[in-house]
């Protein structure tokens, strides 16, 4: 009897993860297949295979708005926020998980409890920042208030609470410093970790809209998403070009997500570790 029950859950559970995949492909689906279709079969009934495809869509969408330069701008924001991300976040996890000093749990539990913060509330002051230092219009307000992330620090502490300090002490013995211990010891054990922070990081400096959206007003320092938003209202009437837009901001994102994800996994469940 334990058999049968055994195999009816194991199908429950694949039909269950069968038709969560599809709700969550569905959208990406659509949203490829319309940008592949004409104008006059966008608004057909819906159908998943376009009886003919458009690739022409493609181009005619990045010779209607100037995707190159929202890319290039995405690109370098993104770059910066991942780099700073991963050296501070790094920096401030190694503190707080291998070295020994007063008030270490309060400091971490005050980082953590930021996270509770609502964004707006953190958006104000630092727009004021940045117009004081006469940012406003430039990479630097792009890239330097969000140079460090506490989400980051979460997941890196985590990871280096679950190597044994026997590595430091051995490290010691041999006339490491600190430094060399972090950056030739645990940070080559710690890629997990660090791949997912780097994942998370371009994923939510990619996909960011209010605040690229508060310290740019100059098409030069556009990234995608503001690019597609305005691309949006002036080609909303034709969703054949809005989806190859739509798709062409989406590949970045989507790639470095498939090819990364093993160790994103691998990062995250290692973070759930008790000091």
């Amino acid at each position: 009897m334990s058999r049968p029950y055994a195999a009816a859950r194991a199908l429950g559970r694949h039909l269950l993860l069968l038709g969560l995949s599809v709700l969550i492909v569905a959208p990406f689906a659509w949203m490829i297949t319309t940008s592949l279709k004409s104008f006059d079969k966008v608004h057909q009934p819906p159908y998943l295979v376009p009886e003919q495809f458009e690739w022409s869509n493609y181009p005619q969408a990045l010779a209607a708005a100037p995707f190159a330069g929202y890319y290039l701008n995405s690109v370098v924001m993104a770059a910066g926020i991942v780099a700073g991300h991963l050296l501070l976040d790094t920096l401030a996890a190694y503190a707080l998980a291998r070295l020994r000093f007063p008030g270490r749990n309060a400091i971490f539990l005050g980082l953590v409890a930021t996270m509770l913060v609502p964004t707006f509330l953190t958006v104000l002051p630092a727009f004021d920042l940045v117009i004081r230092f006469g940012w406003f219009n430039s990479y630097a307000a792009l890239i330097v208030p969000r140079l460090a992330d506490v989400f980051g620090i979460v997941v890196i502490r985590g990871y280096l609470l679950s190597l044994p300090m026997e590595l430091d002490e051995a490290a010691r013995i041999d006339g490491a410093n600190r430094m060399q211990i972090l950056f030739r010891i645990l940070l080559p054990l710690s890629k997990p970790a660090l791949v997912s922070v780097a994942v998370f990081s371009f994923l939510f400096a990619w996909n960011d809209f209010l605040w690229p959206l508060l310290v740019t007003s100059d098409d030069q320092y556009r990234t995608i998403q503001l690019g597609l938003a305005a691309f949006t209202s002036k080609y909303g009437p034709y969703p054949h070009y809005l989806m190859a837009g739509t798709v062409i901001a989406a590949v970045p994102a989507i790639a470095i997500f498939m090819y990364l994800q093993r160790s994103l996994v691998r990062g995250l469940a290692a973070t759930a570790v008790k000091e």
